[in-house]
């Protein structure tokens, strides 16, 4: 029956009655519980016994991988095996955009972070040159995906398949080539500049937040991964076009982050 499937975070479905997904709180535990035992493992483990953060992140972690597997399964696939419209779409943009006004949060604590860091002495003892060709080039990559994305989702609206295809295509691309680029750029700070992670406050800073900014571009380039699937299926028309909009709310997003931080994080550091 139709009318008893949940989808989004709540919505109004086709027997009247209103459906509530359970889907974003198991991803909201998920994502506390991996919060939780990464803090506890800064704790030390001379406070709190190793097995407790790991059990803690293992569970967070399964959590909020199967809270947005069935989140996202629920609001777009199963909707379209169904042979039904569009109809939330602003409802799931809307709730795409709330998910992303929580994340301005949890990066600005790692800013504020930062901040702190900067007001102390400065330089650090060790500061690596980080503005050289690759963050240039790494970041060049990224704002041309968002480029990419937008004139396909235009190319999408006009029912030009191809052309969509072929910049959706290209906008994976890009997002892989950037992750490839900035695992050679830790490779280059930790194995020929010998600036790790444990490189004072300023290392933590760095790779705090080049480190979660890295996972989420990964979590984005597997949203364009399954669209880039489904669309050469045949998922996505002019009318359903829902997943492809959020995804590119959640690209731009994080395209954006990544300015401010090469701004605050790569130019700022060496000023």
């Amino acid at each position: 029956m139709a009318g008893s499937t949940e989808a989004g975070t709540e919505h109004v479905a086709e027997d009247g009655h209103e459906h509530r997904s359970r889907w974003p709180l198991l991803a909201a535990a998920g994502a506390a519980s991996l919060y939780l035992s990464i803090g506890l493992v800064f704790v030390g483990f001379d406070l709190v016994p190793s097995v407790v953060p790991i059990v803690l992140g293992g569970a967070g972690a399964i959590g909020l991988l199967t809270g947005l597997a069935g989140w996202a399964n629920e609001a777009f696939i199963a909707d379209y095996l169904r042979n039904r419209s569009d109809g939330d779409s602003d409802l799931y943009a809307t709730t795409m955009i709330l998910f992303l006004v929580s994340d301005v949060a949890t990066f600005s604590a790692g800013f504020v972070y930062y901040a702190f860091i900067r007001a102390g002495s400065w330089p650090p003892a060790h500061l690596p040159p980080l503005l050289g060709s690759l963050v240039v080039i790494n970041t060049a990559l990224l704002l041309a995906s968002s480029v990419t994305l937008h004139y396909g989702h235009e190319a999408l609206e006009d029912g030009n398949r191809d052309r969509f295809l072929g910049l959706l295509g290209v906008t994976l691309a890009l997002g892989v080539v950037f992750l490839a680029g900035q695992v050679y750029e830790y490779y280059e700070f930790v194995a020929v500049e010998g600036f790790g992670i444990g490189s004072g406050a300023f290392g933590s800073a760095f790779y705090g937040l080049t480190g979660l900014h890295g996972l989420h571009v990964a979590l984005g380039v597997l949203l364009l991964a399954i669209a880039f699937g489904r669309a050469l299926r045949g998922h996505y028309a002019p009318e359903r076009d829902t997943a492809i909009r959020t995804t590119s709310l959640y690209w731009h997003f994080v395209d954006f982050v990544w300015v401010f931080l090469v701004v605050v994080l790569y130019v700022g550091a060496a000023l």
